[in-house]
């Protein structure tokens, strides 16, 4: 017999009903899209007036939206080269730095 009266026994929980009733997660890949309609093309974007679509993991301009910008790319590419040639140099002056303290 208990201390402190009865023991505490929670009311079993009635089974669970199936989580979804439709039978469309069991269908074809090809059957569920023209059942649902779901025919997607490729994501595109639109900033600042360019157009950008998404092929193969990567966002990729459209055909002539980017034909003027060809060249300040070019020049930022070149930029980004540089500083990553300086930002080595000065790493490496660092830890020649480094091993004359030490």
């Amino acid at each position: 017999m208990p201390l402190f009266g009865s023991t505490f026994s929670p009311k079993k929980t009635p089974p669970r009903k199936c989580a979804s009733l439709s039978n469309l997660h069991m269908l074809d890949r090809s059957i569920r899209e023209i059942e649902l309609g779901l025919e997607y093309g490729t994501p595109t974007v639109n900033l600042a007036g360019h157009s950008l679509k998404f092929e193969n993991g990567q966002w990729v301009a459209e055909s002539g939206s980017f034909t003027g910008d060809h060249r300040e790319m070019q020049r930022l590419r070149k930029r980004n080269q540089q500083l990553q040639e300086e930002n080595n140099l000065l790493r490496l002056k660092v830890d020649i730095l480094l091993d004359m303290v030490s």
